[in-house]
């Protein structure tokens, strides 16, 4: 009798097609260059086929045989996933929105409009479940990753059991790539020292061109290709990261058909727009001059108006009432008028300009004649229209992020440049609100669909054939994952790399395609929505919500409720009651009781336990890293690059810096240590041989200490140290800056920074990249030109009391008084 394997190796080397044990189909001459496979997909990778030729001792009488090349299924079409960032269900022209989006509209128009799709009310926790297909608390991102805590729902990540649709569809022979945000890698192993099995290389991506973390500045980005930092600004005025974005997977596009023009793409764009700081181009702002001067009321009816005429609203829709804490624009003073105008218009430019950009990248694939086997799904905002920016905006965000308010009068001064590099803007929450109509609160809300609903289209020509269509069915982010693996005849893996899966949590839309399905009732019957404490539970038509107990826009700085017992519950049916308009909690008791135990059910299946309603705490709470517990840092050299979460936290505590440098003749200047920059940090420098410690506080107020004689040639010491005022956040605390142990510099000041210091810009030592923490004092890169023997870092305890953070922010908020 013939063995299996003898049999396998004689079918092998007669050129027939053949199905292996574990079901891969193999085309084409096997063993030749030209052989393919398309796999059954249960196990990914698959296991390697026996060789198939003959070896014996010489070449001349052996036979070669080549393992065939993995592709996917015949006919597989191209992905181009795409979403944009905190915008809306009302943000879009495609949507009713008063913005126009032309690059949405086409997707519309050729494919479907959807207008019961959600997220899950914040950044990565969506992103998470978009690429995993589970719910975010089963990818471990239940809330941001820079609040991550050691819990398997909120420790933010995505563990081997939860490999992304990138690792899928390469496995299965996919050209995978990811432009844009990257926000699923934990905040704690950003630095180059990885590990890097978290980032977009590690999930299934093989290129990756974007930031890291949930915002940068689209001027001067914290970029990467792949895993190396990148500079390309840098000789390039008027650069912008939006376009170059768009241009760099443009080329990707490009490069990957001319080397493998049949090898089907999986492109994930995913751009910071419209993710403050809000920073288009300054041609997109001038297109939007005056288009607001209505008010955000008048907007919103204008918008609510747009929706029912295009049918993305049932026409019984309520327009939700304007809540009492925010001002009704005909109450403002001229020139909050002004200034609330010109937030607006610089939003909407990014909006604009971001869809743009997204345009070019779907004109590209139509160019290369692909564009009728592409998958193109189109997402307008991973969240609802973000709230942080406070009721009044802010020329600099993270100020507003840590509850410092920055006065309209004050706005004002930066006019004419909100939304270039010298600003980092954000809008009043009162144009968030609005741009949510027709429904009830913004970002961070996962009760109400003002945080979840979000605006969606879905185009293949050759297989999506009701162009213009709109349906209704209720979904989700986690339904993007096994509808790309149906629309492509993946199977989704049952082991990756030797681990087992966890089940897609999702359920396909593509019974949705068909012109008969407009009326098909959803294939999603129930969904849970958990953030910071917040809760919602959907099924068959019903949603019971928990109204939040603080407004999003005080982020966390009020305090909280008891995260069980301390929530009211509201009740809506939503077959009838689109916009959540209609709370019916008390004439259906019973059907509110049901909703609340079925929420504990799913809570209990999909990792949301324990519930946590804390904001700022889990901000500052400690993380494992290769700094996490020390205190003394030293550096050696020019290095430059380190994010903040593998640098010295110089944050709520007292410190010392002590640089031993060596000064030539003729003297030096430079950066010996910098974190941050023109928006937040500080810096400890020589100019024209001068000693400098630079403190900035969140741009709104810079304090600095400088010595009156240069440092004369040869070696000396330089330090500074700080003495704290805890326990608390945002204190003041008194430096003094010394040369040989002799004071030459000493001032108190009133309060430093609370939280976060920076978000996209980095520790440096020995030079200064991206932007200056004073820009009056030096131009970069501002590289030391003596030489620094060695930099140290001594930290004191941090002194954070929960009980002073309440009057931190309200003696923060008075900081400009």
């Amino acid at each position: 009798m013939l063995s299996s394997r003898f049999l396998s190796l004689l079918m092998l080397s007669s050129g027939l097609s053949i199905v292996t044990a574990d079901a891969q189909t193999i085309t084409g001459t096997p063993g030749s260059p030209s052989a393919t496979q398309t796999i059954d997909g249960n196990t990914i990778p698959p296991p390697p086929l026996p060789f198939g030729g003959v070896i014996n001792l010489d070449a001349t009488n052996s036979k070669p045989f080549w393992p065939p090349r993995v592709v996917p299924p015949a006919g597989a079409p191209n992905i181009l996933l795409i979403m944009t960032d905190d915008a809306g269900y009302g943000v879009s022209g495609t949507f009713g929105g008063v913005i126009p989006t032309p690059a949405l509209d086409r997707v519309a128009q050729a494919g479907l409009r959807y207008t019961q799709f959600h997220s899950t009310a914040l950044c990565s926790p969506t992103r998470a479940a978009l690429i995993t297909g589970r719910n975010h608390h089963s990818a471990g991102f239940g809330v941001i990753t820079e609040q991550s805590t050691g819990f398997p729902g909120y420790d933010s990540v995505i563990g081997p059991e939860n490999a992304t649709i990138g690792e899928i569809l390469k496995e299965n022979g996919y050209k995978t790539s990811w432009f844009g945000k990257e926000h699923n890698t934990p905040s704690f192993q950003y630095s180059l020292s990885g590990p890097f099995d978290q980032w977009p290389v590690g999930m299934g991506f093989e290129y990756f061109y974007g930031f890291m973390g949930g915002e940068t500045n689209q001027w001067t980005p914290y970029l990467f290709q792949n895993t190396t930092q990148v500079f390309p600004w840098i000789g390039h005025p008027g650069y912008n990261l939006t376009t170059d974005l768009a241009d760099n997977a443009i080329d990707y596009l490009r490069q990957t058909s001319a080397s493998a023009p049949d090898q089907p793409f999986f492109l994930y764009f995913v751009p910071g727009g419209t993710h403050a700081p809000h920073q288009p181009t300054p041609e997109w702002i001038a297109k939007f001059k005056g288009k607001f001067d209505m008010g955000w009321n008048a907007m919103r009816d204008e918008i609510f108006a747009n929706q029912k005429r295009l049918g993305v609203i049932p026409e019984n829709t309520a327009l939700t009432p304007w809540p009492d804490s925010l001002p009704k624009w005909d109450t403002l003073s001229a020139d909050e008028k002004k200034m609330f105008a010109r937030q607006a218009e610089v939003y909407a430019a990014y909006v604009a300009y971001t869809d743009h950009e997204i345009g070019r990248v779907i004109q590209e694939v139509e160019d290369q004649g692909k564009l009728d086997n592409t998958l193109i799904i189109y997402i307008e905002g991973d969240n609802g229209t973000s709230a942080e920016g406070s009721t009044l905006g802010t020329p600099f965000d993270l100020a507003a992020i840590q509850g410092i308010d920055v006065p309209v009068k004050d706005q004002l001064k930066f006019y004419d440049v909100w939304g270039s590099d010298q600003t980092t803007p954000h809008m009043s929450v009162a144009w968030s609100w609005a741009f949510d109509t027709p429904f009830k609160w913004t970002k961070q809300i996962a009760s109400h669909f003002g945080g979840t609903r979000q605006g969606m289209a879905m185009a293949w020509p050759a297989r999506i054939r009701d162009a213009g269509g709109i349906r209704t069915q209720f979904h989700h982010m986690i339904d993007i994952v096994p509808t790309i693996l149906e629309a492509t005849g993946v199977r989704a893996p049952v082991t990756v790399n030797g681990i087992g899966q966890r089940p897609i949590e999702g359920v396909s839309m593509s019974y949705s395609w068909d012109k008969s399905s407009k009326d098909v009732p959803s294939a999603r019957t129930t969904q849970y929505f958990e953030m910071f404490g917040d809760r919602a539970i959907y099924h068959d038509g019903w949603i019971a919500s928990t109204p939040p107990p603080q407004p999003p826009w005080l982020l966390g700085l009020a305090k909280m409720p008891d995260v069980i017992s301390g929530y009211n519950w509201e009740l809506y049916n939503i077959t009838d009651d689109y916009s959540q308009n209609n709370d019916v909690a008390a004439s259906n008791p019973q059907k509110l009781q049901e909703l609340k135990d079925l929420f504990l059910v799913e809570a209990s299946k999909y990792n949301v336990f324990p519930l946590d309603n804390s904001i700022v705490q889990r901000l500052l709470a400690p993380r494992p890293s290769a700094t996490a517990g020390r205190n003394s840092f030293s550096y050696v050299g020019r290095v430059s690059g380190i994010p903040p979460s593998a640098a010295p936290d110089l944050l709520t505590k007292s410190y010392t810096i002590t640089a031993e440098v060596e000064i030539p003749p003729g003297g030096a200047e430079g950066m010996l240590a910098t974190m941050g920059g023109r928006f937040g940090g500080y810096g400890l420098y020589l100019v024209k041989g001068k000693p400098v410690f630079l403190y900035n506080l969140l741009a709104l107020q810079r304090f600095r200490w400088a010595g009156n004689d240069a440092l004369t040639p040869g070696k000396h010491t330089v330090v500074f140290d700080f003495t704290y005022d805890g326990p608390g956040a945002g204190k003041g605390g008194t430096g003094v800056l010394k040369v040989d142990d002799q004071e030459v510099a000493r001032q108190t000041v009133p309060h430093t920074t609370p939280f976060l210091m920076t978000i996209d810009e980095t520790f440096d030592v020995g030079v200064d990249t991206r932007s200056g923490v004073e820009d009056s004092d030096y131009q970069l890169p501002f590289a030391f030109t003596g030489k620094l023997d060695k930099i140290t870092f001594k930290l004191g305890p941090t002194q954070l009391g929960a009980a002073e953070q309440a009057a931190a922010r309200t003696k923060l908020a008075r900081a400009r008084d």
